[in-house]
């Protein structure tokens, strides 16, 4: 048994964390007449500035030659991750992107008991170290061309297709406006025939992606959940720090709510909190979702 922990730890800690990969999936969501969208769905990379194979990784994606790059927030992952964050997402600019925040881009990771998740999602106690937010916001804005969608809504020209992208502010920090996206998706005037709407969030709470698809979401994109971290070969996510199912903790699957069934993409993330340096059975991933017309 002393044996079996002490190889699991070095497998957690010392090799599956840098096992990054591309998960790719397909799946109809757009509207019918619509060109298919390759989507990077990139998530949770906790930048800490010394992380090099994952900056490498995350700016080789660029070959992949997405049309769209879809980020579900917590970029930063220490008080100077943003020199990391432009190493890895420089290569991007100039892709079509929207991103959103968690909580970890505006608040330094403290340390945390990781059986506390067990009891329900997490929940701040100490007080936190403020991270430089507008920075990264003005790299991401200013330097590679994506849209912020922190309970704000934006339309975009994708591949010919006309999509309006919409979504919220960490939910799990209680800083999601959900109020505010009818009429965020009201100032972009009268969509025109054959518009697609996509959503996005970093946490998937379901009071998030039910109104999401009250506002007539075609698809969804969400993180946070780093797919259970820690899972179970055969089982999978044992915590998902948020109220969503464990089976939809991680990967594609469909969300219902008032007679409508959405794909939902959740990342399981590539990162890590400096303070948890482990994944077990749960591959850090990114994500090429390309989308089809229904």
């Amino acid at each position: 048994m002393g044996a079996v922990g002490v190889g699991t730890a070095v497998w957690g800690i010392g090799i599956e964390r840098y096992l990054f990969t591309v998960r790719q999936a397909t799946v109809a969501a757009l509207a019918p007449g619509s060109a298919a969208v390759r989507v990077l769905h990139v998530s949770d990379a906790h930048m800490a500035p010394w992380q090099h194979r994952k900056q490498d990784w995350l700016a080789s994606l660029a070959a992949l030659e997405p049309d769209l790059i879809v980020n579900t927030g917590d970029n930063l992952g220490h008080r100077d991750g943003l020199a990391g964050i432009r190493r890895a997402f420089a290569p991007l600019a100039g892709i079509p992107g929207v991103f959103v925040h968690g909580s970890n881009d505006v608040l330094a990771p403290t340390p945390r008991n990781p059986l506390k998740y067990f009891t329900g999602p997490s929940e701040g106690h100490r007080e936190p170290e403020m991270l430089d937010t507008a920075a990264m916001d003005r790299f991401f804005t200013d330097e590679v061309g994506w849209h912020g969608l922190n309970n704000a809504a934006v339309r975009l020209d994708v591949v010919g297709n006309s999509v309006d992208f919409f979504g919220v502010d960490d939910a799990h920090r209680d800083w999601d406006d959900l109020g505010a996206i009818p009429d965020a998706l009201g100032a972009l005037g009268d969509p025109a025939p054959g518009t697609s709407r996509i959503a996005v969030t970093h946490a998937p709470y379901r009071r998030v992606l039910d109104t999401f698809i009250d506002q007539g979401a075609d698809a969804i994109f969400a993180g946070h959940t780093h797919g259970g971290q820690v899972c179970l070969p055969g089982i999978g996510a044992l915590v998902a720090n948020c109220d969503i199912p464990l089976k939809q903790a991680k990967g594609l699957s469909a969300w219902s709510h008032g007679g409508r069934s959405v794909p939902l993409n959740v990342s399981a993330g590539c990162g890590h909190s400096i303070y948890a340096p482990v994944r077990f059975a749960c591959r850090p991933e990114a994500t090429l979702l390309t989308l089809t017309p229904r």
